[in-house]
Parts: C-alpha cells; sequence; structure tokens
C-alpha cells in the first residue's frame, strides 16, 4: 500500500541499486559538494523531504519566498537550494539539461539532472523566511554565503551512506519508520525535535505532549508513541556532541523514564536555520514524511535572539493547520517548583515568585562541572552518559571544540561505488 507524505504525495526512495549506477554514472562529470548539500541529497533521495524531488527551481524558490508554498501550491516553509559559483559553472562546462554526479568524501553519492540555472537576490530570501536582512541571524549568514548561481533539478541516489557507530540504529527513513510504528501498533505518534541532551524539563515536556497526544483514546494497551527525532548537522563550538544528543535520548528510554511501548529516538539530518516560525512549520512538513500525526511545539520553537516572539510559531501553525497532514501540539515551559517539590508546567503551579527555570547556561555549567546535579534536573543515567560521551567521543568534552570538529568520526560515510 502506497504511504503518503506531505501535500499528499506517495513518499518514493529515489536510489538507484549499485548495478544500475554504475551504468548511469559512467563518463559524467564529477561536482564535490559539502556537507550541507550532502546531507539535502540523502533527505531528498529517502524522502525525508517529499513531495520534494530535488532542488528547487526558480519558480519554486519564488513562490515559497511570497507565499509559502511551492509552485503547485503546496505548503512549504524554507528553500532547499543548491548553489554554484560562476566560476565553478564555467570550469565544469555546466549547462541546463546537462547530467552529473554528486561526489561526497571523494566517493560517487547522487546523480543530478540539472533542469535550471537562475539567480535570486538572497536579501529577498532572507527577509521571506527569517523576517529579517540582518547577517547576524545564522540562517541570513549562511544565505548570504551562497554563490552566485542556484541550480535547479532532480536527485536520485546512486550510494547509500553508511551510518557510522554510534548512530547506526537512529537513521531510520520514512518508509522504515511508518513501518515500525505499525510493528508497535502505535495509531498516534508525537514528534519531540531536539538539538540537546535533555533535562527533566525536555523529559516532561515529552511526558506532557503524550497525555495531550493520548487524549481520548482507549487505554487497555499503548497505541500512542512519543518519536525524538534529533537533528544532526553542522556543529558550532559549544553545541553538545552528536554522540551525547542522541544516545542520551535513547537512554530515558532504556532506563525506563520510558519504554519500548511508548518511545523512540531517530535522526534526521539538517543544518538548523533558526528561521523560527517559518521552521515550525517545516518541521511539521517533515516530521508528516515521517508518519508522525502530532508535533510538539514549545515557546521559541527553533527560535534564535530575539528575532521571534514566544509564539509566534503556534500563531503561524494555526494558520496553516488545514494544510498540514499533522497535528500540532502546544506546549508551555516546563519548570521546577521548590514549593510543589517537583517538575511543573507555568501552566499549573501559581507560585510564579519561586520558579527556577531551566537555563540552557546553567544545565550547561552544571555539565562542565562534571558534579552530578539533583536527579529532579538530570536523571543520573543521563548525566553519566553525557561524561561516558565526553570522554570515548568528545575528546574530554560533551561539547563541541576544535579538536571534535577536526578529529572526530564522521556521522556517515559515503564508501566507493563497488
Amino acid at each position: 500500500m502506497a504511504e503518503i507524505g506531505h501535500g499528499g504525495k506517495e513518499i518514493v526512495e529515489r536510489i538507484l541499486e549499485p548495478a544500475e549506477a554504475k551504468e548511469k554514472i559512467k563518463g559524467l562529470k564529477q561536482i564535490p559538494i559539502r556537507s550541507q548539500i550532502a546531507n539535502e541529497v540523502i533527505d531528498i533521495a529517502y524522502g525525508f523531504f517529499c513531495p520534494l524531488e530535488g532542488f528547487m527551481g526558480k519558480a519554486d524558490l519564488d513562490s515559497v519566498c511570497k507565499n509559502m508554498r511551492l509552485a503547485n501550491g503546496v505548503l512549504w516553509s524554507i528553500p532547499i537550494l543548491f548553489d554554484m559559483s560562476d566560476a565553478e559553472i564555467a570550469d565544469y562546462g555546466i549547462k541546463v539539461g546537462d547530467s552529473v554526479v554528486l561526489t561526497y568524501q571523494g566517493n560517487p553519492l547522487a546523480l543530478f539532472e540539472i533542469e535550471e540555472i537562475y539567480e535570486y537576490d538572497k536579501k529577498a530570501i532572507c527577509q521571506a523566511v527569517y523576517g529579517t536582512t540582518e547577517d547576524k541571524h545564522p540562517g541570513c549568514a549562511r544565505t548570504y554565503a551562497y554563490k552566485d548561481k542556484f541550480l535547479g533539478g532532480k536527485i536520485t541516489l546512486v550510494n547509500r551512506p553508511k551510518i557510522n557507530p554510534p548512530f547506526e540504529p537512529f537513521f531510520i527513513p520514512p518508509l522504515e519508520m511508518r513501518k515500525r510504528f505499525k510493528e508497535k501498533g502505535w495509531v498516534r505518534i508525537v514528534a519531540h525535535q531536539t538539538r540537546n541532551v535533555p533535562h527533566t524539563g525536555h523529559e516532561w515536556l515529552m511526558k506532557g505532549a503524550w497525555f495531550q497526544t493520548y487524549g481520548e483514546l482507549p487505554i487497555e494497551k499503548p497505541i500512542v508513541g512519543i518519536l525524538v527525532n534529533a537533528i544532526i548537522g553542522e556543529k558550532r563550538k559549544g553545541d553538545y556532541i552528536d554522540e551525547a544528543i542522541i544516545l542520551c535520548q535513547d537512554e530515558l528510554r532504556k532506563a525506563g523514564y520510558f519504554g519500548d511501548h511508548n518511545h523512540m529516538t531517530s535522526l534526521t539530518f539538517w543544518d538548523m536555520r533558526y528561521a523560527g516560525p517559518k521552521e515550525a512549520v517545516f518541521h511539521a512538513i517533515l516530521r508528516t514524511n515521517l508518519g508522525l500525526t502530532h508535533h510538539m511545539f514549545g515557546r521559541d520553537h527553533a527560535g534564535v535572539g530575539t528575532y521571534y516572539g514566544p509564539y509566534d510559531a503556534h500563531r503561524l501553525l494555526e494558520s496553516v493547520k488545514d494544510d498540514l497532514r499533522i497535528t500540532p501540539v502546544y506546549s508551555m515551559n516546563w519548570l521546577y517548583c521548590p514549593h510543589c517539590g517537583e517538575v511543573t508546567s507555568e501552566g499549573l503551579c501559581n507560585h510564579r515568585d519561586e520558579w527556577q527555570k531551566f537555563s540552557g547556561t546553567v544545565i550547561r555549567s552544571i555539565v562542565m562541572d562534571g558534579v552530578k546535579p539533583p536527579r529532579l534536573i538530570f536523571r543520573p543515567e543521563v548525566f553519566d552518559l553525557v561524561m561516558e560521551c565526553a570522554e570515548k567521543y568528545g575528546f574530554g568534552s560533551p561539547f563541541v571544540t576544535d579538536e571534535y570538529l577536526k578529529n572526530r568520526t564522521p556521522v556517515f560515510s559515503v564508501p566507493p561505488l563497488e
């Protein structure tokens, strides 16, 4: 039976078998790509970005900027673009109608059928997607770094990436993910978007969303699940290392704070744009394709600095919910109240003068000190695993350092095409 993704389109994996791939790419020009493009090639090919079949042409980009929709009218909020400089286009002799091989780590990754070469005003993209043209915004900085031209056209994977330890169990593409949900008997699944190691505020954000999602369903057997979908992409110094993020999220299940009956952890390759409301819509689209029915959204979802109001994402999602195949689940902050003696929601407890919010800065300072915090802040199993990941993967630190960026094992490798 067909699996239907965002926009009502069937999810199809655009991947060639090795023998056919070798024939298809024989004699074609080879163009090396950077990690961001490699991530998006994989996402397109496996159906994470359904209904996209490749990188956007000008009509789609223009429509996304002006209407938050593809040219065919399907809701879409963030451009997916392939950029090249004029010099590169000239040096490779690239023209419309060409098929080229995109290589990563020196090996073939995908076939790119070039249907269009065009230019577009980067400042207009920034204003449309991020609501600002300031280069201090990381999404704007990324956009201004694009080269002279954009290339649109279809992508087909010719070489499946090899997912490296410890990430292998967590790369679950849309078609496989949907099979897993059926095997578990889950009829509703709520997404938790993360780029962090979980403290108890995150844990209760998930538990609260689980209760909201369960709603009126019968409780004789567990039929609602949480999918932690960790975003794995470009790292900046001071971020949590990827290994700690994915393993510590899964530790909540392994240590019994959740269970196999209601919790899974997975990853998606994506370089965050910090587009706030527009990225919230994009995340809803992405998780629709993974087969989820619900998506939790907290305050300032995918925001940065003071560019967006705390509930701007909620308002935008409400305005387009009829075009989504996923139900937004909205959440207030979870915090610790010493008067109540528990983690609670700001929507429940009224001891406002005593609230202790989960500050990312404070949590990071606790982790850096290496002194085990109270279990009301960090589950002890999670904290121990953070420290273990620091030694095993982070060259002594659970946070990204220059040494980690230089010497880490990549999340995935592209092997030679045999």
